[in-house]
């Protein structure tokens, strides 16, 4: 049994909250908030991250049941992602949880000023 499934077995939540709250994970289930994308078109909106990183949280979040994946048998192959009625409620949590962030981010800005201050004064 590899360290990842003992984990998944002691806390199986918590798993699941790194899952949705990772960098990308937010910001994949964000962006899908607007819609199905293409694997292209995440990649370009969500900026900055790697193919691999991109498959690999979209992978993730699929097997959790917040993301589907569609395939359709096509040439040049089709895959859209969209979420799932779990992924909705779940990237309305983390969307709520940015907008909070960006809206109180002068008084983070202020007490890490403080902080820093304090700490340099000894």
């Amino acid at each position: 049994m590899s360290s990842n499934h003992s984990a998944e077995a002691l806390c199986p939540y918590r798993l699941v909250l790194e899952h949705i709250t990772s960098r990308w994970g937010v910001l994949v289930l964000i962006e899908l908030l607007d819609g199905p994308r293409r694997f292209g078109e995440l990649r370009r909106a969500v900026g900055r991250v790697s193919e691999k990183m991109l498959t690999q949280t979209l992978q993730t979040l699929e097997r959790d049941g917040m993301v589907h994946r569609d395939a359709k048998p096509v040439i040049p192959p089709r895959v859209d992602y969209s979420l799932t009625e779990l992924g909705r409620e779940a990237a309305v949590q983390v969307r709520a949880l940015g907008a909070w962030t960006h809206e109180r981010m002068e008084d983070v800005r202020q007490a890490r000023a403080r902080y820093d201050a304090a700490r340099e004064a000894g």
